[in-house]
């Protein structure tokens, strides 16, 4: 597949709007056949005594004989401001600037725009600048950090517009002390549409294979007389979980405009990493072998707790964020000092609790290596058809607990990637380079992980009786029982579980 997304940078054309009225709509287009009146820069304004107040910045998306397609998912925006340094004009420390946005769309080239959103947003400017303020200096330009600009959660339309001002108003002091603009800069970023027909492809294809599965698991389940013990309950909640994350409703966003796909991906992200972070604690704790409290989900609040109230913060995060980007799609939690220090924090406090988790289930699967060790010893005084069995079962529960520990190591690298990945832009100074491998392959292992533990810990049709203990069974019977992919009896506890209370060191 393409890379996951392409940035687009743009550059604003200066136009000038001298109507009396500014807050009637009217919407300048920087280029094309209804083009407005342009500047070249602001030495031109000042000599054709044209006041700021009347100009304003334009940008067309995408650019000229191109056209935006759904497949492209969003559209995030980021701003950067070209600002020279003048001596009697100079930047202010903490200096805020005020916008005045509009955004507006159409779908072909000779209909009216009608808008989608407009507000009023602050942004601060944190800029540098590396020489000294001389005379020497002036004209120089600041080195400022990006700024988060817009987010868009679909691209139903093929062309869109945006109109800046920067409205100065000198006795309530906006826009004043922010230097001299020279330009705007905008980079447009949005999902590759080669990726995101792979991406599509992966869904479509994924959904059936985990539901054929999730059926034939519970059916097997259902078949015991004995009711399913906690793990094979936790693994039917982590396959609904796969399930709900699979199900492609993408497709429906390339015909209706559903700007709240994105928040809806995240919840389900987050529902199937809470699951799964669950499912971890309780698969390792339910193979401890002497352990009492077992089989009872509520001996597993104290790791299960903290899970919940991560995913619950980071749910509250995103609300933050995303959900009134509903509204207001050029609204941002990171332009006030408060926002950014509460989103930085969520990250770098959800990042260090999923390290120390991580380090904590090395920890329980090192406690079950060694108490399934210990178990071992008592092999050799079986007889040879059950040594074999129980053989079979140890090495495939050890090759499981270290694809578990692989599957853990890379989710936690994929969750903290992609939270930097998609803060980079906010913050300015990160910059990971994220490959498509990179999602499809997590995405695919996630999918081969569950559905390789449906299919090992799906409770057996076979019964080995109490002649096949005999040690009377030929090679061929031997080697049915070390390949065979069981882990439960037909109707008692699961294999593990009888090994864990000695019943087979008889």
């Amino acid at each position: 597949a393409p890379s996951p997304t392409t940035a687009v940078p743009y550059m604003s054309v200066k136009c000038i709007d001298v109507r009396k009225n500014h807050h009637k709509t009217k919407w300048l287009m920087p280029w094309g056949p209804n083009h407005c009146k342009k500047l070249k820069d602001f030495d031109e304004a000042v000599s054709r005594q044209i006041e700021a107040n009347d100009i304003v910045f334009a940008v067309h998306v995408p650019l000229p004989t191109k056209e935006m397609s759904p497949w492209f998912q969003f559209m995030l925006f980021i701003m950067q401001l070209d600002i020279a340094f003048k001596m009697d004009n100079d930047l202010k420390e903490n200096a805020e600037i005020t916008l005045d946005v509009s955004l507006a769309y159409r779908d072909d080239t000779f209909s009216d725009w009608e808008e989608i959103a407009h507000a009023i947003e602050n942004r601060k400017l944190k800029c540098t600048f590396g020489s000294p303020k001389t005379l020497e200096s002036e004209g120089r330009h600041y080195d400022c950090d990006f700024l988060p600009f817009m987010e868009i959660g679909s691209v139903a339309h093929k062309y869109y517009l945006i109109n800046i001002r920067l409205p100065v108003n000198e006795r309530k002091g906006i826009n004043v002390g922010i230097g001299e603009i020279k330009d705007i800069r905008l980079v447009g970023i949005h999902q590759n549409g080669g990726f995101t027909k792979v991406w599509f492809a992966m869904k479509t294809f994924l959904t059936p294979s985990i539901l054929i599965i999730m059926v034939w698991y519970w059916r097997r389940i259902t078949l015991m007389t004995r009711a399913p013990v906690l793990l094979e309950k936790v693994i039917f909640a982590l396959g609904i979980s796969m399930t709900f994350i699979n199900i492609p409703v993408e497709w429906f966003s390339i015909g209706f405009d559903w700007t709240w796909m994105l928040l809806f991906g995240d919840i389900r992200q987050g529902i199937f990493y809470a699951m799964l972070l669950s499912f971890w604690i309780i698969f390792c704790g339910e193979h401890m072998m002497d352990q009492s409290e077992r089989n009872r989900l509520s001996g597993y609040w104290k790791q299960v707790g903290p899970i919940a109230v991560g995913s619950f913060c980071l749910f509250i995060f995103d609300m933050c964020e995303r959900g009134v980007q509903l509204k207001n799609p050029f609204y941002s939690i990171w332009t006030t000092e408060v926002g950014t220090e509460l989103a930085m924090a969520f990250i770098i406090v959800a990042g260090i609790c999923l390290c120390l988790y991580f380090l904590f289930l090395c920890f329980m699967v090192f406690q079950v290596f060694r108490n399934i060790s210990g178990k071992q010893s008592s092999l050799p005084a079986m007889s040879k058809a059950r040594r074999l069995h129980y053989e079979g079962l140890i090495f495939r529960f050890k090759f499981l607990m270290l694809i578990t520990l692989a599957c853990a190591a890379m989710t936690v690298i994929f969750f903290i990637v992609s939270q930097v990945t998609e803060g980079h832009w906010k913050w300015g100074d990160i910059t990971i380079q994220v490959n498509s491998a990179f999602f499809t392959g997590i995405y695919g292992m996630w999918n081969l992980y569950v559905f390789a533990l449906m299919f090992l810990y799906a409770p057996s049709h076979k019964n080995y009786g109490e002649d096949q203990s005999n040690g009377d069974l030929g090679v061929n019977s031997g080697e049915e029982l070390q390949l065979t992919t069981t882990i439960t009896h037909v109707d008692g506890p699961t294999e593990v579980y009888k090994l864990a209370r000695k019943e087979a060191q008889e």
